[in-house]
């Protein structure tokens, strides 16, 4: 059996990471049995980051190296899909992965009335004593990173511009069918509706959050995410209805 290994649940979510998330919802898809192992603490990693996988003595990081596993193992997430429009996939997957994610990151690490409650959930494992004194370090170190990357840059107004024509692009593709690609989930939708989910799902009342709150067709969508994934053996026909 597959075992993952993944940060813990948080904010009504499947894990604190859409990474980890979009790894949950694509082992539900491959139909593959599996189970979950929760940490913290992801230094013990290859790479020091999650999600991974555990198969007998091997470990495979990254959640799209696990989709390369699953899909050897015989499970094609894009079946169906024409050449065009996996290839529109694959820039949708991009387009969450390496610009929406870094959204979620600038909500929970750089808003300061955010940051506590994602601190305390984050690392409820470190003692109250010690816990702002050594994630105050950390925070530093991520939003320094995302002054490199660009969008630490950027005042909240700007990055909600930024992102709208992302949102709006999910939104069009959704006038084509339940999911993004129809009326069945797809490896896009895997990785945009974990990312999708994670906004809605901070803490507090950012304006990223209440952009995704307040739309009626994003948040149809995640819902219909949600339940798909507990469909029993993948019917979700009757969510389309």
């Amino acid at each position: 059996m597959i075992t993952l290994i993944t940060y813990a649940p948080a904010f009504g979510q499947p894990s604190a990471s859409p990474y980890c998330t979009k790894a949950i919802w694509l082992l539900n898809m491959s139909g593959q049995s599996w189970g979950r192992s929760d940490t913290f603490d992801p230094r013990s990693m290859p790479k020091q980051k999650l999600p991974a996988i555990r198969v007998e003595e091997t470990l495979i990081h990254d959640s799209d190296d696990i989709r390369a596993y699953l899909e050897g193992q015989g499970h094609d997430f894009d079946a169906g899909l024409s050449d065009m429009e996996r290839a529109t996939s694959r820039a949708f997957i991009r387009m969450a992965e390496e610009h929406m994610y870094f959204h979620i990151v600038l909500d929970r690490w750089g808003d300061d009335r955010t940051w506590p409650k994602v601190r305390d959930t984050y690392f409820k494992m470190i003692p109250k004593p010690l816990r702002r004194f050594i994630t105050n370090r950390l925070r530093k170190s991520v939003l320094r990173g995302m002054h490199m990357q660009g969008l630490g840059r950027l005042t909240a107004k700007e990055r909600l511009a930024r992102i709208e024509p992302d949102l709006q692009a999910v939104t069009t593709r959704l006038w084509h069918g339940c999911f993004l690609f129809g009326n069945r989930p797809t490896a896009a939708d895997a990785s945009v509706a974990a990312m999708l989910g994670a906004m809605r799902a901070t803490p507090g009342s950012t304006l990223l959050k209440t952009r995704i709150a307040e739309d009626v067709i994003l948040c149809r969508y995640l819902d219909r995410m949600e339940q798909a994934m507990r469909a029993p053996n993948g019917d979700v026909v009757s969510l389309c209805a």
